[in-house]
């Protein structure tokens, strides 16, 4: 009789076995890794957004108008129309999985408001949505 070298089919099958169960328990763990990561960039973004506007109702009077207007494309020349506070990413309205809007305005009441927001969209990953407030009386 002669010796052969190698793995039963069996052999093969079992291992296949395991690594699929290791798959099965490892991919709802990075699943929830990245519903973390997007979250918090989200969270992040938004305060961003907020401390722009803060920057932006400072140097020009009022809140911006929209996201465009807190960003610029490069090389950004600062003005009421782009005030480069944000990277072209976020002031073009998406990053991360999220959309964000900021609805800036600067009333004749003299009550200057400043909604920045996320909106998860459909099929992704993260929290439906979020927002920041900010009003101050002049």
């Amino acid at each position: 009789m002669t010796c052969q070298e190698g793995f039963t089919l069996l052999e093969l099958m079992i291992v296949v076995a395991l690594i699929l169960v290791l798959a099965a328990i490892a991919i709802p763990c990075l699943t929830d890794s990245k519903i973390s990561a997007n979250e918090a960039s989200a969270v992040a973004s938004i305060r961003t957004i907020s401390t722009a506007e803060v920057t932006y109702q400072s140097a020009y009077g009022g809140y911006a108008e929209s996201l465009a207007n807190l960003g610029g494309a490069e090389p950004c020349a600062k003005s009421a129309e782009t005030a480069c506070l944000l990277d072209q990413s976020l002031a073009g309205g998406t990053k991360s999985g999220y959309r964000f809007a900021a609805a800036g305005a600067n009333p004749s009441g003299g009550l200057d408001t400043a909604t920045p927001s996320a909106q998860r969209p459909r099929c992704s990953t993260g929290p439906a949505s979020a927002c920041s407030a900010r009003r101050t009386r002049m």
